[in-house]
């Protein structure tokens, strides 16, 4: 039986990635993911991360994707009123629980339990004490796949931008970098894993310098929207891939009154009627 519905603050990199699934295994009903994009190029707030590439990201994995736009360098203050206008209607829906991927910021957590109770809602930290060289080793021996997109220049150049997090960045990192970046060192796009229903695909390019970071950009290869609840997905067929996602899913009955394929999540919603295997 599913606990609480809850919402979880969402980057797209390995903590948010990990502590979805860590929600789901414990039986929280992840009602969506949540992410903060600059509004005038839509990309993630410090991972510069392109929303839509997110938004795939959520779709193969099932579940929704909400997001709020901040304005560059946005006041805290700025913030805390877009979180608050996002959540609203999560609240109206009865959610009263907010989850975040936080490991052992103990300032970042302080703020985070003081904006919830403002707001009206509890925070949950699903992974917070972990160990954070295990979590990383385990993120990648259960079949995680990532890619880094922004790093402090003070801690790392610019050859590690645009680097896949496997077992050799691992073991190069220097001394004092911790192992899942939770100071601030790097921060990841995660395009593949366990439960994933297709690859995220994407270009890259860069390093590029932006204050104090290193840049790697990421550009999407491939987007549909859902002919029955609009959100971003990608179409095996349309992608160019031999195989969609579909494929492996029970029939769906053709709708005339849709006119393109469906995203993962109306696909397992049409299914489950039926009693068919939903996600």
């Amino acid at each position: 039986m599913a606990l609480a519905p809850i919402v979880l603050s969402f980057s797209g990199g390995k903590d948010s990635v990990l502590a979805l699934g860590r929600l789901r295994g414990l039986g929280w009903d992840v009602r969506a993911v949540l992410a903060a994009s600059i509004a005038d190029d839509h990309t993630l707030v410090m991972h510069g991360v392109p929303e839509q590439l997110v938004a795939l990201q959520a779709a193969s994995l099932a579940v929704a994707f909400a997001s709020f736009a901040v304005p560059r360098g946005a006041a805290n203050a700025v913030y805390e009123t877009q979180l608050a206008q996002a959540l609203a209607p999560f609240r109206a829906a009865g959610v009263r629980h907010v989850a975040f991927g936080d490991l052992f910021l103990a300032d970042i957590k302080a703020y985070r339990d003081a904006l919830m109770a403002r707001l009206g809602f509890e925070p949950v930290y699903p992974l917070w004490g972990e160990d954070t060289r295990a979590l990383a080793h385990r993120f990648l021996r259960d079949g995680h796949r990532a890619v880094t997109v922004c790093v402090d220049a003070s801690r790392l150049g610019p050859d590690w931008a645009g680097r896949e997090l496997d077992a050799s960045f691992l073991a190069d990192l220097p001394a004092g970098v911790d192992p899942c970046g939770e100071n601030g060192e790097f921060h990841s796009f995660v395009y593949d894993g366990p439960g994933w229903l297709y690859p995220v695909q994407f270009e890259r390019s860069g390093p590029r310098r932006l204050g104090g970071f290193h840049y790697c950009d990421l550009r999407p290869l491939d987007a549909s929207t859902c002919a029955r609840c609009g959100a971003t997905f990608e179409c095996g067929l349309s992608a160019g891939r031999g195989q969609c996602w579909c494929a492996t899913l029970p029939a769906v009955a053709p709708d005339r009154a849709l006119a393109t394929c469906l995203c993962p999540r109306c696909v397992h919603a049409v299914i489950a009627p039926r009693g068919g295997a939903a996600a």
